[in-house]
């Protein structure tokens, strides 16, 4: 089966990321091809030393470029798909509306999303998304959730609630697993003693991840354990992140806080924890909670998107925005006996590995693709008429 998949970037990112994970465990009966809107980023590099054909529109998103969605129908006609599967709101929108004007078959539309409040959206993404539901219900043959908290935001918005299917994101419990020279090693490199407890926070520098939140909760808890250490991984999250080094100093973290930025050793990292903490305020399903989990990591989450679904009973959980509550959850965790966060840790990487491994989820993916592609083989009536208007 020949799938083509439209994004709109492949850059470094949790929808990037997802796609990379599919990609390289799809069974050789499946012919993947990968066209981005913007540049080829590091992930759709990835993919094409790994043979993935990955080519790009190279639309500018300030710059619209009447000839690239053109182009994109051309490109469809002649990759001849059976099925496309869009990912992320402008894809869903200019590659939805391609697929159908070349002929394709079958049409999947992908939402990566679960906080369409207006304060932490540009307007042109709300109308994006205005405009996807209003064709949610004629365009996409089935749209595909990785989260039911990104099901139920968007159904009230409108979207089609009949065409919505949810299948979670998979993590690689071979590659995020616990190692027991993690913890020496990390903080041999940060010049900390074995036994400094270790909290850490793993995602690029991003309003939604509310970093300004989370170092909020760490000086709480600084205030009641000053022995508690802090390590920051992800882009933008280093030493040039001025806003950062103000808050620290403001909080009087600067002596217990590690700023390691973009890094490519996460699995490592996360091991070395003993909590991760995520003080989002709007994501769907958080990457970063599985793999820590799956490294044998005890989480202290606010309660966005699935993350609630995902920690399960492994964990903590508070409201989103209460950082006076992330902060209690962290040193509830610490507080816990080591051996005894340490069985905790061991339920958790049970969880993902019962719910959420990697292998599993592609092959819910498999059959998703199969099940449509079979179901849609014959209706080409309205494609053909849609092209006719072209």
């Amino acid at each position: 089966m020949k799938l083509v998949f439209i994004i709109t970037t492949t850059g470094v990112g949790g929808a990037e990321t997802m796609l990379h994970s599919v990609l390289t465990r799809l069974s050789p009966d499946f012919k993947p091809h990968v066209i981005s809107m913007t540049t080829v980023g590091e992930i759709g590099e990835k993919l094409r030393t790994l043979g993935v054909p990955v080519e790009s529109l190279y639309m500018r998103p300030r710059a619209p470029n009447p000839i690239a969605p053109v182009r994109l129908i051309r490109d469809l006609r002649r990759l001849k798909p059976d099925l496309v599967h869009t990912w992320m709101y402008h894809a869903d929108l200019i590659g939805g509306v391609a697929a159908r004007l070349a002929g394709v078959p079958a049409l999947v539309w992908g939402m990566h999303h679960s906080n369409l409040a207006p304060g932490d959206n540009k307007r042109r993404t709300l109308a994006v998304v205005r405009a996807n539901a209003f064709l949610s219900h004629r365009l996409p043959d089935r749209i595909l959730c990785c989260s039911e908290a990104a099901r139920k935001i968007h159904v009230a918005c409108g979207y089609a609630p009949e065409k919505v299917v949810v299948v979670p994101n998979g993590f690689d419990i071979s590659h995020f697993k616990p190692d027991p020279n993690a913890r020496p090693s990390v903080r041999a490199e940060l010049g900390l003693s074995l036994e400094t407890r270790l909290v850490g926070l793993i995602g690029r520098w991003k309003p939604q991840k509310n970093h300004a939140g989370f170092l909020s909760a760490a000086a709480a808890v600084h205030r009641r354990r000053p022995d508690v250490h802090f390590l920051l991984a992800g882009h933008g999250v280093d030493n040039a992140n001025h806003t950062i080094r103000r808050i620290l100093a403001a909080n009087g973290l600067t002596a217990v806080t590690h700023l390691l930025g973009l890094r490519d050793d996460t699995p490592r990292l996360m091991a070395a924890l003993d909590v991760l903490a995520s003080s989002s305020y709007g994501e769907a399903f958080p990457l970063v909670l599985g793999e820590a989990m799956a490294s044998g990591v005890p989480c202290a989450v606010t309660d966005v998107g699935d993350s609630a679904y995902i920690v399960g009973d492994t964990g903590r959980v508070v409201f989103a925005g209460d950082m006076e509550g992330l902060a209690h959850a962290i040193g509830s965790l610490l507080e816990m006996p080591a051996e005894a966060l340490q069985i905790l840790g061991a339920r958790a990487r049970a969880r993902v590995a019962e719910h959420f491994e990697i292998g599993n989820i592609v092959r819910r993916y498999e059959a998703f693709y199969q099940e449509l592609a079979s179901a849609s083989g014959n209706k080409r009536g309205w494609s053909r008429r849609l092209r006719r208007c072209e």
